[in-house]
């Protein structure tokens, strides 16, 4: 099996139409501010449209759990909404809501940790989540070849949901959301030179991680990839 992050079709939307939001400058983050910031209805609703699927992804693939992610989902747009007023703009709209989205990523993970949380979600298939018959109508490669790239893909989220958290989170916004080492700096809050540590650190305990799981039977579960 290929083992590279970007081959095995990690990078991107977790799902829908995802991805790195379209940001088209800093003028269009001004009028969503002051829309904001007035209360315009409008405003809420685009700043849902471009963020909502972004944050969910990066969220999700820092808890691996799609409950957990939505809920914290609605905590950070709580937030975002409650702290608009105070926002500074030292940094680009979605550098901030990114750091806000990773913080409480983060504050989820070590609540449950606190508390031992042990659970098994047998629901995770439920919903609008990804499914085989939509992955074999994707393009023109065989059966054969499409189910060995969804079990490639399955065996790279387990593998990513596997490694160090500190490094999981770099490598989600590198490679997935494909910010730049100063935004993943700014959202972390770390030197420029842990960034680009922290990744090649990670990018080789994912590479181990997916080898490890590659050589034994697995059971690997199809996970919803959608913001609810």
């Amino acid at each position: 099996m290929a083992e590279p992050l970007i081959q095995l079709g990690l990078s991107g939307a977790a799902g829908g139409e995802g991805g790195t939001p379209d940001v088209s400058g800093a003028y269009r983050d001004d009028l969503l501010l002051a829309g904001l910031r007035a209360c315009n209805e409008a405003a809420y609703e685009e700043l849902i449209s471009r963020f909502q699927q972004p944050v969910y992804n990066v969220v999700y693939r820092m808890l691996n759990d799609p409950n957990d992610a939505n809920d914290v989902v609605q905590e950070v747009f709580f937030k975002v909404f409650r702290r608009v007023g105070s926002f500074r703009g030292e940094s680009s709209l979605k550098t901030w809501i990114y750091r806000i989205a990773v913080n409480e990523a983060c504050n989820r993970r070590r609540y449950f940790q606190r508390h031992l949380r042990q659970e098994v979600d047998l629901e995770r298939t439920a919903g609008t989540g990804w499914t085989l018959e939509d992955t074999l109508a994707t393009d023109d490669r065989s059966p054969y070849d499409e189910v060995l790239g969804l079990e490639q893909h399955l065996l790279l989220e387990q593998a990513l949901a596997g490694i160090n958290p500190i490094y999981r989170a770099a490598l989600v916004l590198r490679e997935i959301e494909e910010l730049s080492y100063e935004e993943i700096a700014d959202i972390l809050q770390v030197a420029l030179g842990t960034v680009k540590s922290r990744i090649l650190r990670g990018r080789e305990a994912l590479r181990l991680e997916y080898l490890r799981l590659s050589a034994e039977p697995t059971s690997v579960e199809l996970s919803p990839q959608t913001a609810e």
